[in-house]
This record gives structure tokens, C-alpha cells and sequence, in this order.
């Protein structure tokens, strides 16, 4: 499991589109957003390769300028299943 937040940095006259795109992306939730082109995002996948190319695409997101990672969590679940044991 990886769990990561960033900020999108969208130009402001493309922001209701940047934001209608994240919210078709598998795994990303919008958690605010403002009217100069920030965006508050979460991306959870499975793991962290997965959650690189996540990344990438919000990079490809026409009217995005910039994505900056904020917080990474990773758990392979091992952890988890010493507990259980």
C-alpha cells in the first residue's frame, strides 16, 4: 500500500477541468482546492511504482504547472502479518 498526498498547481483559467480530470483518476482524491489553481490531492495504489506513474500523469494533465510531492507512506503489509501471527 502507498498513500501520498501532493499539491497540483493548475493555471487558474484550467482549474474546473484539472479538477474534472483528477476525479476520474483510479486512487485520486481531491481534499481542496482554490480559485488561483491549487489543488489538494491524495494518490493510493497499491504500491510505490504504481503510485510514480500516477504521478507522471498528473504531470500530463493539460493546464497542470506543477505537481509537488507533500507526504509518502509505504507498508508492504509485513507488518501487518507478523501481528497476525
Amino acid at each position: 500500500m502507498n498513500i501520498s498526498s501532493a499539491v497540483v498547481r493548475a493555471r487558474p483559467e484550467k482549474l474546473a477541468q484539472v479538477q474534472s480530470r483528477l476525479e476520474h483518476m483510479p486512487g485520486v482524491e481531491i481534499h481542496a482546492a482554490t480559485t488561483d489553481g491549487k489543488i489538494v490531492v491524495t494518490v493510493e495504489d497499491s504500491d510505490a511504482g504504481a503510485a510514480a506513474d500516477t504521478f507522471v500523469r498528473l504531470h500530463d494533465i493539460e493546464g497542470v504547472v506543477s505537481v509537488s510531492l507533500v507526504y509518502q507512506y509505504s507498508d508492504d503489509g509485513s507488518q501487518l502479518e507478523e501481528t497476525q501471527q
